[in-house]
């Protein structure tokens, strides 16, 4: 089940717009195998674009992307008290239930969540 759209599968929030390449982008990465939610939301951790396999609300969205957010800022201080010099590029953390990937850039978070067991048996 997907969310209900401004064209297509995703949602964007606050009526903002979205280039079509950014879209399409979007559209391609929530039909891989095993992925279950797409999440944009700004440096506020405010959604700007969500999408999901799952039928997960909005609200839940917005848990994500405080709680991802968060942990983001947090993983980026550690790799810059770390080395100075060095930044944070890519974040992914699995659990039993989920593979949860994070692409912090400097104004916006891109969060693809997926089933991690189905990943790991389409490798077989």
């Amino acid at each position: 089940r997907r969310c209900q759209t401004f064209s297509g599968s995703g949602h964007q929030e606050n009526g903002g717009a979205m280039s079509s390449e950014v879209e399409e982008i979007m559209k391609r990465i929530i039909k891989h195998k095993g992925v279950r939610e797409v999440i944009i939301a700004d440096k506020e951790a405010n959604l700007v674009y969500q999408d999901s396999n799952s039928g997960t609300s909005i609200e839940e969205h917005k848990k994500y992307a405080a709680n991802l957010a968060q942990l983001t800022t947090q993983a980026r201080s550690v790799v810059r008290d770390l080395d100075a010099q060095n930044d944070l590029s890519f974040l992914r953390i699995r659990s039993k239930r989920h593979e949860i990937m994070v692409a912090p850039d400097k104004d916006f978070l891109l969060m693809v969540v997926q089933d991690p067991t189905s990943t790991t048996e389409s490798k077989k």
